[in-house]
């Protein structure tokens, strides 16, 4: 089979990735790069980690990487980031495509695919109001409910999970761990929840060592500047404890690192799946052997609440829960065990690579 798996960056990482990659002067450099710092890399078939000759990678919403390779395949330098993707589609002959950034391009995307292409697969694991799939061959995710409302809409959809990276294996080895809760994602006060969960457990910061990385709202970054203090933001900046404890965002192995040395791994899903569970947080933090703090809901096969994680059902709980889990640490060692166990074994990226093929089948 020749794949081509085409993927997206987040804004917050660039920075971090035009760094990786200030002294790769071709395409393959960059990828090489940019995979072996392992962002996303749960969501990566293993052909593609592998270096596989048949399986192409790339980030199509990535300008630098993109036009490198126009450069060295002679196109355009007018050339739309679209265009680019569609050669090297072409120039690949893929077989099958499958995408993890189907907004960006959808369905009058995959209608000017070369016909070398058999079969489409997209990934989105998240509510898409307005956006067309249609095209597509298959939609997949791990939600049921997101499934079911492609399938609504009249799309293929089927049940398709993250894996565990192997890379993660030496971090969960780590017994080093002197942060005692840790939370790493997003913060915004449209995710109300989410924004209690971190007030209230930032509230034990005099007793407990609590880290976050945040990656701050444009509004929440504006309200906290200088200037915006000078402005009427102030229900975008955060509370005081939050802001006491936490850092930057972080990504890739600096991801890892951190979840390596922290005990209790808390997560909050926001308001995008209903009772749905699995994020990729839990899959990093049981991948790298922390204990797994996480809110009340469905979860994927094999993540067992009270045996390979914990969960919360509203912030005082979870700030109670967190008390217990530091005050007996055979507990919460034998569940961080266990969650890494069942996560590496269950979740594998060989057995991913050959759930994908029967979907691509």
């Amino acid at each position: 089979m020749r794949l081509f798996q085409n993927s997206g960056v987040y804004p917050s990482y660039l920075p971090r990735l035009r760094a990786l990659t200030r002294n790769c002067t071709s395409f393959e450099a960059q990828v090489a790069a940019f995979l072996g710092d392992r962002f996303g890399a749960a969501h990566f078939l293993q052909p593609v980690l592998n270096r596989d000759t048949a399986a192409f990678f790339t980030n199509g919403d990535d300008d630098v990487l993109q036009r490198q390779w126009a450069r060295e395949n002679g196109l355009s330098a007018n050339a739309t980031l679209e265009a680019i993707l569609l050669a090297q589609i072409e120039h690949h002959r893929t077989e099958v495509f499958y995408n993890i950034d189907p907004v960006r391009y959808g369905s009058a995307f995959l209608r000017k695919l070369p016909r070398c292409v058999r079969k489409s697969i997209a990934w989105r694991a998240a509510p898409s109001p307005g956006a067309d799939f249609a095209a597509y061959d298959l939609m997949v995710c791990n939600f049921p409910s997101i499934i079911e409302s492609y399938r609504q809409c009249g799309w293929q959809a089927q049940y398709f999970a993250p894996a565990h990276d192997a890379e993660m294996d030496v971090y969960a080895g780590n017994t080093d761990r002197p942060i005692d809760v840790l939370f790493v994602g997003g913060y915004s006060r449209h995710h109300r929840r989410r924004a209690q969960l971190l007030d209230v457990v930032a509230g034990l910061r005099r007793s407990v060592k609590v880290l976050y990385h945040l990656d701050r709202s444009r509004l929440t970054r504006l309200a906290e500047s200088p200037v915006g203090n000078l402005l009427p933001l102030a229900v975008h900046r955060r509370p005081s404890d939050v802001r006491a404890v936490s850092q930057d965002p972080i990504f890739g192995r600096d991801l890892y690192t951190a979840i390596s040395r922290a005990k209790i791994v808390l997560n909050g899903a926001i308001d995008m799946a209903g009772l749905d569970r699995g994020n990729m947080r839990c899959f990093e933090a049981m991948g790298c052997g922390g204990a797994l703090l996480s809110d009340e809901g469905n979860y994927p096969q094999g993540m067992s609440p009270g045996a390979n994680l914990q969960t919360w059902h509203d912030p005082a709980d979870a700030a109670r829960r967190i008390r217990e889990l530091l005050d007996d640490d055979a507990r919460r060692n034998d569940m961080a065990r266990a969650g890494y166990e069942m996560i590496s074994q269950n979740y594998s990226k060989h057995r991913q690579w050959q759930q994908f093929l029967q979907l691509a089948s």
